[in-house]
C-alpha cells in the first residue's frame, strides 16, 4: 500500500463526509450536481497536468526551456478559450449545454492522450561521430547513458561546462570529458504520437473553454441574489475540484511514471468519462438553471437544415483543428493572448463607459472586478510554477524519501523498496507492507490535499465573519493571498541557505510541502472568493463573459509563468538533468525573485484597499437587493444575455 494513499483515503473521509452534510442540509442540490461533475473534470485535468512536464522532458525528450513554454502555450490556451466558452452560453445556448459539450471534447481529448506513441530517442555527436543516448526506466528510476564502441556509459557533469564520461577505456575514440559547445544533442520522435499528442491537447483546450467558465457561472446562478451562503457554496464546490485534483495527482503520478504514461493519461480519461455522466444523469437537480435564455432562436436553421445551435457544435470542431496548428506554435499563442487580453480590456472599457453610464454603483463594482482580475493574474503566475518549475525541482533536488529508514508498525513493515530490502523485512505476507516513496508528480498531491483539509474550515469561518460584520473586503483577502504564495517560495530559498541541502543537492521534502501549504492557504484567500465577487460585481448581461476574463487571467499567468519556469532550467541529457548544482542553484535564484515580488505586491494591494474597497458598494450585503435594470435585459437577437435578470446584490 502506497503511504500516499493510505493518507489520502484517511483525509477524504475525515473531511468529506463534512463537507457533503453542509451541502446536503444549507445549500441547492444543484451543487451538489456541479460539485461532482466538476470533481471529475478536474481529476482528468489534473491528472494530466502533474505527467505533462515529464512527458515532454522525458518521453519526446524536449529540453526545460521549450517543455515548459509548451506548457504554458497550452495551459494559456486552455484558460483562454473560455471567452469564446462564456459568450457562447450567454448569448445562445446556455451554460448546461455548453458545459455537456465541453465534456464531450474532454472524454475525447484524455482519451486520446492515452495513446504515447514511441519514445524519443536521442543522439550525441562528437567530432561528426554519433553516439546513441541509452534510456532506460521513466520517472524517478529513469537512467540515461551513452553508448561507446556498443558499450553504455554513465555520465556525470565536467568542471566548467559540458559531461564526463565515467570509465571509458584507455584508448577510446571518444575523450573522457567533452568541453560545452563540443557536442550536440539531436532528439528523434515519432511523428505519429508527437500529431496524436497536439491534436489530444487541442481537443482538451477547446473541451475547457466551453465546460470551465459556465460550470462556475452555473454555481453562482443556483443562489438568490444577496445570498450569504454564496461564499461558503463557492468554497465547498473549490473543494469538490481539488478533491478530484489531490487524486489525480496521487493515482495518475503514480500509475503514469511508474507503469506507463498512457496508464496514468488513460485513468485521467475515466475521470472525465464519470464527470460527464454524473452531468447528464443530474440535470432535473438543476431545476432548470443554465438552459438558453433563446431558447426559440437557436432552433432556427441558419445554414440549410444546420440550426444556430448546431452550426455551434460545429464550429467548435472547427475551432479543434485551429488548435491542432496553434499550439505547437508559442510565439503566435503569445500574439494571439495580447490580442485577446487588449480586446477584451477595450470592450471592457466601452462597457463600463457607455452602457453602464449614469450607473454609478454597476460602475465601481466592474471597475472593482478588474482590478481583483489583475491580482490573479500576480498569484497564478506564481502559483502555477507547481506544473512545471516546482515539478521539476521536486524531481531533480528534493529527497522524496518520506522515511529515513524503514522500520514495522504493527507489524507491517513501513519503508521505501530500497530501504525495507535494506532492512530485511519480509513482505510475503498477505497485508504487504506500507511503501513510503513518493513520485515527483505525486507532490501535486500537496496543494489539493491541504485544500481538503483547510477548505471546510475557510467556507465556516467566511460565513461566521460575515455574521459579525467582520468579514475582509477581497481586496485585502488578495493582497494576504499573494502575500502567501511569495511566502512559500522564501521558504524553500531561506531553507536551502540555512544548510538544509544533502550532499547530492537536495532538499528535504518538508520545504516543499511547507511551500503548498502557504500557496494553498493564499489559495484559499484568493480563488474561490474571487470566483464569487466576479459573479456578485459584475452586471448580469456579460456575467459569463467576465467569468471568462476571469480564467483569462490564470491564461496570462501560465503563458508567463512558462516563461518564467524555462528560464529557470538547465541542461539535460536523456531526460536527466546533467549538473544537479546547477539546477538547484538555478531554481533558488527565480524563487527569490518569485518570493520578493510576491511579497511586495501583496502589500500594495492591502494598501490599496483602503482607497477602493468602498467601490463594492455593499455588493456582500444580504440585505441589498437592488431591482432589475436597463443593462440586464435581453433582445430577441441574443444580443445581451438572460432577460429579466437583476443585479447580483
Amino acid at each position: 500500500m502506497n503511504i500516499v494513499i493510505l493518507l489520502g483515503v484517511i483525509i477524504t473521509l475525515a473531511t468529506g463526509l463534512p463537507v457533503l452534510l453542509q451541502i446536503l442540509k444549507t445549500h441547492p442540490k444543484g451543487l451538489l450536481v456541479c460539485f461532482f461533475a466538476e470533481m471529475w473534470e478536474r481529476f482528468s485535468f489534473y491528472g494530466m497536468r502533474g505527467l505533462l512536464i515529464f512527458y515532454l522532458t522525458q518521453h519526446f525528450l524536449f529540453d526545460d526551456g521549450f517543455a515548459s513554454g509548451q506548457y504554458g502555450s497550452y495551459a494559456s490556451l486552455v484558460y483562454l478559450l473560455p471567452l469564446i466558452g462564456g459568450i457562447v452560453a450567454d448569448r445562445y445556448i446556455g451554460t448546461r449545454k455548453a458545459i455537456m459539450f465541453g465534456a464531450v471534447l474532454l472524454v475525447a481529448g484524455h482519451g486520446l492522450m492515452a495513446f504515447e506513441g514511441n519514445p524519443a530517442t536521442q543522439s550525441l555527436t562528437y567530432g561528426g561521430a554519433v553516439y546513441d543516448i541509452q534510456i532506460d526506466g521513466r520517472g524517478d528510476t529513469q537512467t540515461s547513458q551513452v553508448v561507446v564502441g556498443g558499450q553504455p556509459y554513465h555520465f556525470t557533469p565536467a568542471d566548467g561546462g559540458g559531461l564526463t564520461i565515467t570509465d571509458l577505456p584507455a584508448g577510446s575514440v571518444v575523450p573522457g570529458t567533452l568541453a560545452e559547445g563540443s557536442y550536440e544533442l539531436t532528439a528523434a520522435r515519432d511523428p505519429m504520437g508527437v500529431n496524436i499528442f497536439y491534436l489530444s491537447l487541442s481537443l482538451i483546450i477547446m473541451g475547457v473553454g466551453f465546460l470551465k467558465p459556465n460550470i462556475s457561472t452555473l454555481v453562482g446562478q443556483l443562489y438568490p441574489q444577496g445570498d450569504p451562503r454564496r461564499d461558503s457554496g463557492f468554497t465547498l464546490y473549490y473543494y469538490g475540484i481539488n478533491l478530484g485534483a489531490f487524486w489525480a495527482a496521487v493515482l495518475c503520478g503514480l500509475l503514469g511514471q511508474r507503469f506507463g504514461w498512457s496508464w496514468g493519461f488513460g485513468l485521467a480519461g475515466i475521470g472525465m468519462f464519470a464527470g460527464l455522466i454524473v452531468f447528464w444523469l443530474g440535470k432535473p437537480l438543476l431545476q432548470g438553471k443554465g438552459e438558453s435564455p433563446f431558447p426559440d432562436l437557436i432552433k432556427k436553421p441558419v445554414l440549410g437544415p444546420i440550426n444556430r445551435e448546431g452550426l455551434i457544435y460545429i464550429l467548435g470542431f472547427v475551432g479543434v483543428a485551429a488548435l491542432w496548428f496553434i499550439v505547437p506554435n508559442h510565439e503566435l499563442v503569445g500574439t494571439g493572448l495580447i490580442l485577446s487580453t487588449i480586446a477584451s480590456l477595450a470592450f471592457i472599457t466601452w462597457f463600463i463607459g457607455f452602457k453602464l453610464k449614469g450607473d454609478k454603483v454597476a460602475r465601481e463594482r466592474m471597475m472593482l472586478a478588474m482590478v481583483l482580475v489583475f491580482g490573479s493574474v500576480i498569484f497564478f503566475t506564481l502559483f502555477e510554477q507547481a506544473g512545471t518549475s516546482l515539478n521539476l525541482f521536486a524531481d531533480r533536488n528534493v529527497d522524496l524519501s518520506l522515511t529515513s529508514q524503514a522500520y514495522t508498525f504493527l507489524g507491517i513493515p513501513v519503508g521505501s523498496p530500497d530501504q525495507v530490502a535494506a532492512a530485511g523485512f519480509s513482505t510475503s505476507q498477505w497485508w504487504g507492507w506500507i511503501d513510503t516513496s513518493m513520485s515527483a508528480s505525486q507532490t501535486q498531491s500537496f496543494n489539493a490535499g491541504f485544500i481538503l483539509i483547510f477548505a471546510p474550515v475557510f467556507a465556516a469561518l467566511w460565513v461566521w465573519l460575515a455574521k459579525r460584520k467582520m468579514d475582509p473586503n477581497p481586496v485585502v483577502k488578495f493582497g494576504l493571498g499573494i502575500i502567501q504564495v511569495g511566502l512559500g517560495f522564501l521558504i524553500v530559498v531561506w531553507g536551502a541557505q540555512s544548510g538544509l541541502v544533502d550532499d547530492a543537492f537536495r532538499t528535504p521534502i518538508v520545504l516543499l510541502a511547507l511551500l503548498y501549504m502557504f500557496h494553498t492557504l493564499g489559495e484559499l484567500f484568493l480563488s474561490p472568493v474571487g470566483l464569487s465577487e466576479i459573479t456578485k460585481l459584475s452586471v448580469p448581461a456579460i456575467v459569463s463573459f467576465m467569468m471568462a476574463v476571469w480564467f483569462m487571467a490564470s491564461s496570462i499567468a501560465h503563458f508567463v509563468g512558462g516563461i518564467i519556469a524555462g528560464a529557470a532550467g538547465t541542461e539535460t541529457v536523456g531526460g536527466q538533468v546533467l549538473d544537479p548544482e546547477v539546477a538547484l542553484n538555478t531554481s533558488l535564484a527565480s524563487f527569490n525573485l518569485l518570493g520578493l515580488w510576491g511579497v511586495g505586491i501583496g502589500v500594495a494591494f492591502i494598501v490599496a484597499s483602503v482607497f477602493i474597497s468602498k467601490w463594492s458598494n455593499g455588493v456582500n450585503d444580504p440585505d441589498n437587493h437592488p431591482g432589475p435594470s436597463l443593462t440586464d435585459r435581453g433582445t430577441e437577437d441574443g444580443s445581451v444575455a438572460r432577460p429579466g435578470a437583476t443585479t447580483t446584490g
